[in-house]
């Protein structure tokens, strides 16, 4: 039998309670390299450190098993994971477990996914997974089987080239998970407003918040899924064009 070799991150920090159950389920697969930022990145994206330099620190090294902080972005963990412990591709990266959705809209703003995507782009089969709760207290017993259920078909059959996949878990709620579901990205949107306030020294400061709107009520996205307490699967690729209307702007003059 084949031994994976399995890098994990997330945006939480190497401390949350959701890596370190990815960590004991993903131990059971292969050997496992653990590369997670030192503080909380949320809402980070894509974002790389290029004006300060990376720290990393080994925290424990035993047969099988190296975890290390690193003080960047989830994708810089990544990267420095690849170039400077792995020194190769690993057959597997898993980002997460997230607290907290990172369907619809929020994949574009999620550090959890996007150390998923900067995976898919150097060519690794690559996962986001994220759980509905939010709380640092959050309930995962009940995520075990499906992890590892799709982390054993990507090990086993890989994924499409140029692709990664978002899995969002419903919310323990005292009802068993009806299954898993493949679908498609809901759309939806924040919206955002800043709260204002005034310092000591009567400055204002802002806070960001906002509310989560979708009158996406289709039956094919993540949102409907996790909603009726299924799995959430959606692929993603990194290729923003949009094909779909190339045709259309073809149609302008473009000349000067």
């Amino acid at each position: 039998m084949k031994k994976y070799r399995i890098l994990i991150t997330n945006d939480d920090s190497v401390e949350a309670p959701g890596i370190r159950k990815l960590i004991a389920l993903m131990r059971q697969l292969g050997d496992v390299i653990v590369m997670a930022p030192d503080k909380p990145q949320s809402g980070m994206g894509h974002a790389i450190t290029v004006s300060s330099p990376l720290r990393m620190r080994l925290l424990h090294k035993e047969h099988g098993y190296e975890e290390y902080s690193c003080s960047g972005t989830p994708v810089d963990c990544i990267k420095i994971a690849e170039k400077t412990v792995i020194k190769g591709k690993p057959d597997l990266i898993v980002s997460g477990i997230n607290h907290g959705s990172n369907a619809s809209i929020n994949v574009v703003y999620s550090g959890t996914i996007a150390a998923a995507i900067e995976g898919c782009i150097e060519g690794i089969n690559s996962i986001g997974f994220s759980l509905d709760d939010y709380s640092w207290s959050a309930d995962f017993s009940h995520v075990d089987e499906y992890i590892l259920k799709i982390c054993r078909e990507v090990l086993e059959k890989g994924l499409p080239k140029d692709t990664c996949l978002n899995v969002n878990i419903p919310a323990q709620n005292g009802s068993p998970v009806k299954g898993m579901m493949l679908c498609r990205q809901a759309r939806a949107s924040w919206v955002e407003s800043f709260d204002a306030r005034k310092d000591p020294h009567n400055k204002d400061y802002y806070w960001l918040t906002g509310v989560f709107h979708s009158d996406d009520l289709a039956e094919d996205t993540d949102q409907w899924a996790l909603k009726n307490n299924f799995v959430a699967i959606v692929p993603l690729h990194f290729d923003l064009t949009a094909h779909h209307h190339l045709k259309t702007l073809h149609t302008y003059d473009w000349k000067i």
